[in-house]
């Protein structure tokens, strides 16, 4: 029973409590940026949040009351629609729902306005995590998935696969709560596929973690498969792996404790010294870091395996620094509480301390009622609450009646003013009318005399333009002089210019063409390379070929031919029978040359195109021992049968090797096509390798691989660990 509630107030409790080195290195970037916008505004959404969790509250909302207008001011409203999500979230966790509702319209408005799909999917995420705090997990959850939708449409940046990890890493811990156990594995998989392509060890490690729990689960529904047993201790310790190699990048350092204290509850249902070591490590370790809530789970587990060995007084004494822990935290889980005090009652039981454990018993009412009574309390206020708020309602309900009625009377005497200002208006524009007339006979009279004036003034200009011309030719005369000189001097530099130029650009042609030449001849040693690696896998082929025809099929015929020859045509019934053999041996011998056919050129793969046959081939390659999943993502037949065939037999030969060589239980085979790129991941849980020692040239299998990928100009990315798997990743392109 304590097992699971500690575990439960690990899981309740967000990881939040981050490195202050790294709020001070993002600080330092952002100050850095300041001349900068774009990349200012790149940084504000991550530096405003990691302010918010250090309890910086005020300086978080200072970074985005300074950055969100100047994003307001950009063409595109990405950064205006991530800006005003970062500032919904932190509303509601400070508990201004109000504030929180406006800021995420705002970011909504933005999104219409922005074309980048990383800005619409993390609007989509933001409202979804609002939603699941309001407890409706209907609606969240379709606003995560189309967030999905946007990140799978949106072109790769440095921050797409860790946003895109989040989400999954929502909705699978949504389904985990719903005990949607299929659902929770899948997004737990695609997170942990997600955190690795992020290459963020943050993310890596809550991945492994999020696995871990999930096999713990599955575990604990089936006590009697170990393999779900071991996947989850594999991946609690792979989470610890991670943290140990990043000690400096981990933004949390309490996920240590975290991942410790899961593995010694993991280890408590079966291994006993493994579970004290490693609960005495989560204490040492939780100690360090000071988080109340690890200290008191820690000391929750070493009083569970006390009360194994029957120990009461160790158990009770770590019961007593447990809830003393609780009682620091800054988040009471009462529950806790109760349970402590519950079992601190049992105990004394056990040991015959009645008045002791009657003493805890009465703690422990006292406690439920207090609980009880403040849920009691907490109901009547919110009650009261809302009649004072419709009472208030009703009364600025009369007060709008009333101010209706005297707007009314207002409204009226205005228009009675209005009428009598109007007939004063129409009597003063005749007066005004009557003076209009004056002044536009006087204007008359003015504009003659202003006529004569100005015809006097343009003979006067005539004079001097007259003037000014000729001394204007004379000033031209002398600089068309130095014109012709400077012009002649210009020539000349122009000439020698020219000469210059002409003998470096003969120079760089030169040049150019050497390296060029140069540059051809590589390309043809690389083809020349490629071409010999097909044309040895070619060879292989037929080699094999050969070998099935003469091993397989040579051999049934021959048999057939032998068989025939010995039939002795007086003999009915032998003969009989001997035809018979050699029917059913024909058979196998045509049997034999379908699966050779079939192996060099799937007939699926020319009729159907790849999906089928790589469908067919994983089932048919399927067996008890061995699981091959494919699965194909926005794939639409759009390649080459060429490059079909080549893609086909480099998935031959990578599911073979897993086969021969990983001892493998379960493969994966995924592709996906995004922007004319078809992207090909193989999969597996094998045993794995260390692939920085991996000679290609040395290894025929991967250098035909190699070569093939070489030959569709694509690229191949290796990544294996040992006992835990390998995943090998091309990208090709269509055209």
């Amino acid at each position: 029973m304590h097992r699971f509630l500690f575990i439960f107030a690990l899981l309740v409790f967000p990881f939040f409590a981050q490195a202050q080195d790294v709020v001070s290195k993002l600080e330092k970037e952002y100050n850095n940026a300041s001349n900068k916008t774009i990349e200012q505004l790149d940084l504000a959404p991550k530096y405003a949040k990691a302010l918010f969790l250090h309890n910086l509250k005020s300086k978080s909302y200072q970074i985005l009351e300074t950055s969100i207008p100047i994003a307001a001011r950009q063409t595109d409203g990405k950064y205006a629609t991530i800006l005003y999500a970062v500032q919904a979230m932190n509303y509601r966790l400070d508990n201004k729902d109000a504030l929180s509702l406006k800021s995420l319209d705002m970011a909504k408005m933005y999104s219409l306005k922005t074309n980048s799909n990383e800005a619409k999917g993390y609007f989509q995420y933001a409202k979804g995590w609002l939603l699941i705090r309001n407890n409706k997990t209907t609606d969240a959850v379709a606003a995560y998935l189309k967030a999905i939708d946007y990140y799978e449409n949106s072109p790769t940046t440095s921050t797409l696969y860790g946003r895109y990890a989040t989400v999954v890493k929502e909705l699978s811990t949504i389904y985990s709560n719903l005990n949607e156990y299929q659902l929770e594995e899948k997004y737990s998989k695609q997170f942990l596929l997600l955190a690795s392509r992020q290459n963020d060890p943050n993310l890596i490690f809550d991945a492994y973690m999020r696995m871990g729990y999930v096999y713990e689960q599955k575990y604990g529904q089936n006590p009697s498969d170990i393999e779900l047993r071991n996947k989850a201790e594999q991946y609690y310790l792979q989470s610890i792996k991670t943290f140990n190699k990043n000690k400096d990048a981990m933004l949390n350092k309490t996920n240590l404790s975290y991942a410790v204290i899961n593995l010694a509850n993991l280890y408590t249902g079966f291994d006993k010294d493994k579970a004290m070591q490693y609960a005495r490590l989560a204490n040492s370790v939780s100690l360090e870091n000071g988080d109340a809530i690890h200290i008191a789970s820690s000391f929750g587990i070493l009083a569970e395996l006390a009360m194994q060995d029957k120990d009461y007084d160790l158990a009770k004494s770590y019961f007593l620094k447990a809830s003393m822990e609780i009682g620091k935290s800054p988040v009471r889980d009462y529950n806790i509480e109760l349970s402590i005090l519950e079992s601190l009652s049992q105990i004394s039981e056990q040991q015959g301390n009645y008045k002791e454990a009657l003493t805890y018993y009465k703690s422990y009412v006292d406690k439920y009622k207090s609980v009880y009574d403040q849920e009691k309390l907490d109901i009547t206020k919110r009650l009261e609450s809302q009649f004072d708020k419709e009472r208030q309602e009703q009364k600025y309900i009369k007060l709008q009646l009333e101010s209706d009625k005297k707007a009314q009377q207002i409204k009226l005497i205005n228009i009675l003013r209005a009428q009598r200002e109007q007939v004063y208006n129409n009597l003063r524009l005749v007066e005004e009318n009557q003076r209009e007339r004056l002044k536009f006979s006087e204007l008359e009279s003015e504009k003659k005399e202003q006529q004569l004036r100005l015809a006097k003034l343009e003979t006067k200009q005539k004079n001097n333009d007259i003037s000014n011309y000729k001394k204007l030719l004379t000033f031209k005369e002398k600089i068309n002089t130095y014109y012709i000189v400077f012009i002649f001097i210009f020539i000349v530099l122009i000439i020698l210019l020219l000469y210059a130029y002409k003998q470096r650009a003969k120079s760089m042609k030169q040049r150019d063409e050497l390296h060029a030449l140069a540059m051809e001849k590589e390309k043809q040693n690389s083809k020349i390379s490629t071409l010999t690696a097909l044309l040895e896998g070619q060879e292989q082929e037929r080699g094999r070929l050969a070998r099935d025809l003469h091993d397989g099929l040579g051999g049934l015929l021959s048999g057939t031919k032998l068989q025939l020859s010995y039939l002795d045509p007086y003999q009915s019934e032998k003969m009989e029978e001997g035809i018979s053999k050699s029917i059913k041996q024909i058979d196998g011998a045509v049997e034999e040359l379908r699966r050779v056919a079939h192996n060099l050129m799937p007939d699926l793969l020319m009729k159907y195109g790849l999906e089928a046959a790589i469908q067919e081939f994983a089932s048919r390659m399927s067996n008890n021992a061995l699981d091959i999943h494919t699965e194909f993502i926005n794939y639409t037949n759009s390649i080459s049968e060429e490059k079909q065939l080549i893609l086909y037999r480099i998935i031959q030969e990578l599911v073979n090797n897993a086969i021969k060589h990983a001892h493998t239980s379960e493969i994966i085979i995924q592709i996906s096509e995004e922007e004319n790129v078809v992207h090909l991941t193989v999969e597996d849980n094998g045993k794995g390798f260390d692939h920085t020692k991996l000679d290609v040239r040395k290894t025929a299998g991967f250098h035909n691989i190699e070569s093939r990928v070489q030959f569709l100009k694509g690229t191949m990315n290796i990544t294996s660990e040992l006992n835990i798997g390998t995943s090998i990743e091309l990208q090709i392109p269509i055209h």
